[in-house]
């Protein structure tokens, strides 16, 4: 570990390792909406690179869901598999799932919920299954970004609550790096959890979209560290501006995460305008590693810089990591991690 990890916090700082929020299923369903950054994403914004089709393509087939167009007695369109009720976006970090799917959230009109799969199966934790059936049961459109496979129990709770709200007219569009067959390929092989995946993605219609990602169109590939006395330089000046910075020891951070469900991140970074990080380091737990893909993910909806010192952020899973079942998810962070490090003053916004 850096010496730097054990330089003694300015106790004036606040820090997120303090926190310990609670949070109720309601909260949970009142946070079901497109992230700020998203809060106006719609087909007309969305900026496609044209040197892949697909993302043209993908918009129009989104406008055709979002509105299906009923098909006439000598239409060439059957209600067949054409009409399928969930759309699945499969493609690589960066191309713009999110946007999309937040711009199709904003066109359907409705009852309607936009939640990260961590989400809903915390509502699930939080309500109990039926309750959340009850819930969700009204919803025209459910909206699931970044549809991950942590944990198999999880996956197949939330492949039957699909199904049954499936069942009663709620159509379903949903994001993932991995294309929905192949879901969970590498990681858990059991029968049942198979067979849950194969019926789920019987209910999509996947769709391809290929792409660079655009965060790394304009900006080098690594995360920003900077210098412990340019960290605390930083800290300082925006203590006086007045800005909500946090500081945490990195280690600290993460032995902090692993007390606190995934759910509730979304209050640990609540109201804060800047993170700063003391002593970055490489991880060896995969557990702490997925903890802290979880969290980035938060603090990258939530749009907040990161000021670190130590090891450069994007650098801190292992090689084993990096080949492993999880290593799309990581690559994104990594994706994220260099979108949200930085070495200077964010903007003064009083």
């Amino acid at each position: 570990m850096a010496p730097e990890a054990h330089q003694k916090a300015n106790h004036a700082v606040p820090q997120l390792a303090d926190r310990t929020p609670s949070i109720t299923g309601r909260e949970i369903v009142a946070e079901l909406v497109p992230p700020p950054q998203f809060e106006h994403a719609s087909f007309e914004n969305y900026r496609p690179d044209h040197d892949y089709p697909s993302q043209v393509e993908a918009v129009e087939k989104l406008q055709e869901f979002v509105n299906p167009r009923p098909a006439g007695f000598f239409s060439r369109r059957r209600q067949a598999k054409d009409d399928l009720p969930g759309i699945y976006l499969d493609g690589g970090f960066g191309v713009g799932k999110t946007h999309l799917l937040a711009a199709l959230w904003h066109a359907a009109t409705g009852p309607k919920y936009f939640g990260t799969f961590i989400e809903y199966t915390a509502l699930v934790g939080a309500l109990g299954y039926q309750e959340t059936i009850k819930e969700l049961r009204s919803a025209k459109l459910i909206c699931i970004d970044e549809f991950e496979l942590d944990d198999p129990g999880d996956t197949m709770v939330m492949t039957r609550l699909l199904g049954e709200l499936v069942a009663t007219g709620t159509r379903v569009a949903a994001t993932s790096n991995t294309p929905p067959n192949s879901l969970g390929e590498g990681r858990f092989a059991a029968q049942d959890f198979l067979r849950e995946i194969s019926a789920m993605s019987a209910n999509f219609e996947t769709l391809r979209i290929d792409g660079l990602d655009y965060r790394r169109r304009n900006v080098t590939g690594q995360a920003v560290a900077v210098e412990p006395d340019a960290r605390e330089h930083l800290v300082n000046t925006l203590l006086e501006r007045g800005s909500k910075i946090t500081e945490d020891d990195f280690g600290t951070l993460i032995r902090h995460l692993g007390t606190v469900h995934p759910s509730k991140y979304v209050k640990v970074i609540r109201d804060v305008d800047v993170i700063a990080l003391r002593g970055v380091f490489l991880l060896t737990d995969q557990s702490d590693a997925l903890r802290l893909v979880a969290f980035i993910d938060r603090v990258y909806d939530a749009e907040i810089p990161i000021v670190a010192s130590g090891r450069p952020l994007n650098e801190v899973f292992d090689d084993e990591m990096m080949a492993g079942g999880y290593r799309k998810k990581y690559q994104r962070s990594q994706s994220r991690m260099v979108a949200l490090t930085t070495g200077e003053l964010p903007p003064h916004t009083d």
